[in-house]
């Protein structure tokens, strides 16, 4: 018989203490598996969320990451506002040699669905047709795609879009029709009805967890203008929309009485963008700041979730170690109920390396089959909790999502198991004989 076939046939024999055991070490596996994963996957998450652009532009009021967390992740309240004339300036002026593409960003209103708060952004189709939210594993963009109906169009003043965690959790649809509540809170007014002409597919970032409108709509909800300067402006303000077709007998906003929040702007080049960044953090205009949103995502990552995650694994491979030592001690505290058994097989020709062997096959045993089910428990919580965690978080988790670190466990334990059998193994080897038959007569 083999050692492992005899150190199986031992765990058996001992089967609620081995049990308790080996179900220690799988829940040190299964948290520093669930510590690993979501790692990674949430620094995915982030990075993704802050690329496709190269900066942020907005008021020189709010800080940096105050702007990032308000404009990429979509938390927060609104910032104060910049001259719509500001964003002008990335488009015909004088930083438009350097800009390929200028999206606006208006925040300020919200949406109430279900116990559910959803962020409503005015901005233009641009962001959907030039810009990408990320990158693909062979280097290409990722373009936002429609899973049902079509992009806003700049001359449909009341289309908006809806993103795929939001439409999920409101039950909006294409041809549904929502009213935005001006403010974040839901006690706030409601303003006049957009129709959803598209469902974005899912992309995991935080605009799965947004509704998107048309700013040229949004410029004229009550309480989204500056005071007008002349009594046409007025009454374009003014205007109330046809119940049939809203865009009928609707004049766009003049712009002087617009503002917009923030800018996202995607530069011509590298070159490009530390121009912009010079121009408008360092110039005599400070109007404005711009933030470069993966470098800052980065150094919170660095700086925060970094040092989290490593208190985290060191919590997790203390729970190892302890579950380690818990094998220590229930193997070596069964040594005396089976030192008349050890002595019978040393007694029938069974070597001291063989009876060590036993022990400490014994030990890798129980490490193996804890570790293997702490990967099996590890992974099934983040299918269970990939719903909530998606609704809160938009950060899809799944069963098999893997971390190549995962693959160093296995070897670890057979080495963790060996140091730790050693004890009882070298108990087992010392083993008087004569003594331990003596005692068992």
């Amino acid at each position: 018989m083999t050692f492992w076939k005899i150190a199986w046939r031992n765990m058996q024999q001992r089967a609620l203490a081995s049990s308790l055991t080996g179900f220690s070490m799988a829940l040190g596996v299964a948290l520093m598996i669930l510590v690993i994963v979501i790692h990674e996957v949430t620094v995915q998450q982030f990075s993704s969320d802050a690329q496709g652009y190269h900066l942020i532009v907005g008021g020189s009021k709010g800080g940096d990451v105050q702007l990032v967390m308000n404009t990429v992740f979509h938390i927060g309240n609104p910032l104060y506002p910049i001259p719509y004339s500001y964003y002008k300036e990335f488009v015909d002026g004088n930083y438009a040699p350097f800009t390929k593409v200028a999206i606006p960003y208006c925040i300020g209103d919200s949406f109430h669905a279900n116990g559910w708060r959803f962020r409503v952004v005015a901005t233009t189709p641009d962001l959907f047709d030039k810009i990408s939210y990320g990158a693909n594993d062979d280097g290409s963009d990722k373009q936002y795609r429609f899973q049902s109906g079509r992009n806003i169009q700049t001359d449909h003043f009341f289309e908006a879009v809806v993103g795929s965690v939001a439409a999920k959790k409101s039950g909006l649809k294409v041809g549904d029709t929502f009213q935005p509540t001006h403010g974040m809170s839901a006690a706030g007014n409601k303003h006049v009805e957009f129709e959803i002409v598209g469902v974005l597919s899912p992309t995991g970032t935080a605009n799965d967890r947004a509704v998107f409108v048309n700013i040229e709509g949004f410029y004229l909800l009550d309480g989204h203008a500056l005071p007008a300067e002349n009594r046409d402006a007025t009454q374009a303000q003014q205007q109330e929309p046809d119940p049939i077709d809203p865009n009928r007998g609707r004049l766009p906003l003049p712009e002087q009485q617009r503002e917009v929040t923030s800018i996202l702007v995607l530069c011509n080049n590298d070159l490009g963008m530390m121009s912009l960044d010079q121009a408008i953090n360092k110039g005599k205009d400070r109007t404005a700041i711009a933030v470069k949103p993966g470098y800052l995502v980065q150094d919170m990552l660095d700086k925060v979730i970094g040092p989290v995650r490593l208190v985290l694994l060191v919590l997790t491979i203390l729970i190892v170690i302890v579950a380690g030592i818990s094998i220590l001690v229930s193997i070596y505290n069964s040594m005396s109920e089976r030192s008349h058994d050890i002595a019978v097989m040393r007694a029938l020709g069974a070597s001291r390396t063989a009876v060590m062997g036993i022990i400490l096959a014994e030990s890798i045993l129980l490490s193996l089959l804890g570790g293997l089910v702490g990967v099996l428990l590890g992974h099934a919580c983040l299918a269970i909790a990939s719903p909530y965690v998606m609704a809160h978080a938009g950060i899809t988790l799944r069963f098999w999502q893997f971390n190549w670190y995962e693959s160093l466990l296995i070897p670890g334990l057979v080495v963790f198991a060996s140091l730790v059998g050693f004890l009882p193994a070298l108990t087992a080897y010392r083993t008087d004989v004569g003594r331990s038959l003596g005692a068992g007569r």
